[in-house]
């Protein structure tokens, strides 16, 4: 049974966490128009709540209270940023629980992937509250007589970020943390579909002792909010994760004020299993790499190929262990929960529908679960053909296409065959091959023989049409950053 939205609520321990206006300037805001959008459970319809709606014209106001605020944050010596960076770390691991729920009923991913996803959002912060103590002034060997050279980091601005549903904590963290520390002042809009999570960090960080304007939340309609910021000369740098399609639109309209941008776009993930692999563990890890969050990930398996030696015993294992994935509500903690609106569930429904009728074999699933409208059957589909276009598409949900492959050489020009370069997958105990796939295979991140790659300390993103620039690690810091280069004569 699907638990109600009411109940989930009550559970929250801490009730100032689920927060509905937004957080501007240090203060909780409602549109001046009165307007707000409504914000459900996806495992069952019902209404977790109203959010603020704010206009433009507000989300310009946001702006002036960053840039307001930017002065005395970025001349805060690094070492005050990263105490209050640090007592933000500490709320989250203490709210975990709470932050979990929250995300649970907006978002609908299975409780324990939630618990991980906030450890996995504190992570950044805990992160970047060090990092931000060590950017330092470097000193370069002079090419002038009597010259001294130095190079300094600086922080850019005023930075502007663009989170998305899938992963409503986490996604937020890894460019806010970064930013923060760097010295910049943070407006940042969460996707419609899951503001509560963005809204419950603001609070925590309200309660850390960030500054009123250092780090602002918008909630309400993305184009009204963001086409001013991409517009805005104050708003040096844009963070976005989303679409390729919503990123180029980003893109072009920020071009006029050549902001610094950061873009983690869509992915379309290919694994590649060789007979020479461990079988058993191939299995189970694309099992992880393609239903983690009900495959609604942008890091999600979406095209495997499998060596034709092994290929008939791999999708019999793979068929068998995706039947007996559980479906549920999120807080029961399934392995598959709902999907986040009705267009991802038609998105299933059309990929299925091309490769059948273009050949594909399904093995389990193909259609929607009973237990909701917003709930699908994990499903496998075999002898997917090339041109079905689930192998061109990124789809976002438990749908696993599966091809063979006979040559190295096939599956490598297969796999880079696509406008998208995020994460690569490869099953193979062969060095010399693993080798040559990690260098052959054009994507920003290679896993071999494992799934989960990800975390604080590595830089995130990809290659073409999947992004610009990187996220995590020292190199996502500097995203903020400018350098600037001081040349001293003391004559």
């Amino acid at each position: 049974m699907l638990d109600s939205a009411f109940s989930a609520r009550e559970e929250i321990g801490d009730k100032a966490l689920l927060r509905s206006f937004a957080y501007v300037g240090g203060k909780w805001c409602a549109a001046a128009s009165g307007d707000s959008f409504v914000v459900t459970d996806p495992a069952n319809g019902d209404r977790l709540g109203d959010v603020a709606a704010l206009s433009g014209a507000e989300a310009t106001a946001a702006v002036d209270a960053a840039q307001s605020a930017f002065a005395d944050w970025s001349g805060r010596l690094p070492q005050d940023r990263s105490v209050i960076l640090r007592r933000w770390y500490d709320l989250m691991i203490e709210h975990r629980e709470d932050l979990a729920r929250i995300m649970v009923l907006e978002q609908g991913k299975p409780i324990s992937e939630a618990r991980g996803e906030i450890d996995y959002a504190a992570s950044f912060v805990e992160f970047y509250a060090e990092e931000a103590k060590r950017p330092n002034i470097e000193g370069v060997t002079s090419h002038l007589p009597d010259a001294e050279v130095e190079l300094w980091l600086e922080p850019v601005g005023v930075a502007a970020l663009i989170t998305p549903w899938n992963f409503p904590s986490a996604m937020l963290t890894r460019k806010a943390a970064a930013a923060l520390a760097a010295g910049c002042t943070v407006v940042a809009h969460p996707s419609a579909e899951t503001p509560f999570s963005a809204l419950a960090l603001a609070e925590l960080a309200e309660r850390a002792g960030f500054p009123p304007g250092v780090f602002n939340v918008v909630t309400g309609n993305a184009p009204e909010i963001v086409e001013p910021w991409t517009r805005d000369t104050r708003i040096r740098a844009l963070s976005f994760t989303g679409s390729t399609e919503v990123g180029k639109l980003i893109y072009r309209q920020s071009a006029d004020t050549v902001k610094r941008l950061v873009m983690e776009l869509g992915g379309h993930a290919p694994v590649i299993v060789f007979a020479d692999c461990d079988l058993d563990r191939a299995v189970s890890e694309t099992i992880k790499a393609k239903f983690a969050t009900s495959g609604q990930d942008c890091l999600g398996a979406n095209r495997i190929f499998v060596e034709r030696s092994v290929y008939d015993d791999f999708i019999a294992r793979f068929a068998e262990a995706t039947a007996a994935l559980q479906v549920g509500a999120g807080m029961n903690d399934p392995d598959i929960g709902p999907l986040m609106n009705e267009r991802a569930i038609a998105k299933q429904e059309d990929h299925v529908a091309d490769a059948l009728a273009k050949g594909a074999r399904l093995l389990t699933g193909g259609t929607r679960h009973a237990l909701g409208p917003l709930f699908y059957q994990p499903t496998v589909l075999a002898d997917v053909p090339a041109d079905a276009r689930i192998l061109s598409e990124e789809t976002f949900g438990p749908v696993a296409p599966i091809a063979p492959f006979d040559t190295e050489v096939e599956v490598v020009a297969r796999a880079n065959d696509s406008e998208y370069g995020l994460v690569a997958y490869v099953h193979s105990l062969d060095p010399r091959r693993i080798y040559r796939l990690s260098r052959a295979l054009q994507y920003g991140m290679v896993a071999v023989n494992r799934t989960k790659v990800t975390g604080a300390p590595i830089p995130f993103g990809g290659t073409k049409q999947s992004g610009l620039g990187r996220e995590g690690a020292r190199l996502g810091m500097e995203e903020f950053m400018e350098i600037k280069y001081v040349c001293r004569d003391w004559a």
